[in-house]
């Protein structure tokens, strides 16, 4: 008799016969969406300024709650002058980063007739695809930023998420930074004449700032990422930037939860 643990419970093949996995084996004709993306990343934020835009994301992607990967890479550099932010299941982001937009630019390169696809373009594209996939009820479990130029040369940032909402802002925020960041942003940037005040210099700084919050309070973020600067030159991207100046004494008043007898 077999003892080995895989046939514990299981009837004695000598007497009922081998045992039918044939339940365990997947119907090849059978549609599988995604349901419970398992690899994630966390916020993506961006902040227009007087000429461009910047966007940073951290470089982790969480398997639950364990930080499995530290390098991934959750922006993508679209053209010249875009830059396409993804938080959310990791598997779909690949799919949109790697299969769809490199297809795009791929069918766009092969008609050589001087045009470029803009910020606008792009994430009309990335809207429709989400939107799409929603009504298929096969979502891309992402949320995602786009930042760049418009048809008239001037700073473009919009979101769309996995339902194909669409909104625009000078101060956008996915993840947890909808709820951590945007305040930070938005005390500098209310609307699109304050952002038209900011320098280069500043926008930056309020972002490693945001950045820097979300570690402090976001369980799954990290403290290396990728930051993007669009200007007119072009993108300015890093990865692996790491937090500077971190300070961890407003934890010393942290006593937990409830009431405190200490």
């Amino acid at each position: 008799m077999n003892h080995t643990p895989e046939n514990w419970g299981r009837p004695r093949d000598d007497i009922y016969g081998f045992y039918d996995r044939s339940f365990l084996e997947t119907n090849p004709g059978t549609a599988q969406h995604t349901t419970r993306p398992m690899v994630t990343g966390t916020s993506v934020v961006a902040l227009k300024y007087n000429g461009g835009v910047v966007m940073a994301a951290d470089n982790l992607a969480s398997y639950g709650s364990h930080a499995r990967f530290t390098d991934i890479k959750r922006l993508k550099q679209v053209g010249t002058h875009t830059v396409v932010g993804a938080g959310g299941d990791i598997s779909d982001m690949q799919y949109l980063f790697d299969k769809l937009l490199e297809s795009v630019l791929i069918r766009e390169d092969y008609q050589n007739d001087g045009h470029t696809l803009r910020a606008p373009h792009i994430y009309t594209y990335l809207a429709r695809v989400l939107y799409n996939r929603r009504c298929s009820f096969n979502f891309l479990w992402n949320a995602l930023l786009v930042a760049g130029y418009d048809d008239d040369k001037k700073p473009f940032l919009a979101s769309a998420d996995l339902l194909g909402t669409r909104f625009s802002s000078p101060a956008l925020a996915s993840g947890f930074g909808a709820h951590l960041a945007i305040p930070i942003l938005r005390r500098i940037a209310p609307d699109e004449e304050a952002a038209k005040k900011l320098t280069k210099e500043q926008a930056i700084e309020a972002i490693k700032d945001c950045m820097k919050v979300l570690f402090y309070r976001d369980g799954r973020s990290l403290n290396k990422y990728s930051i993007a600067v669009i200007s007119e030159d072009g993108v300015d991207m890093q990865h692996g930037v790491e937090l500077v100046n971190q300070s961890w004494k407003f934890a010393e008043s942290i006593k937990g939860y409830g009431a405190q007898t200490v």
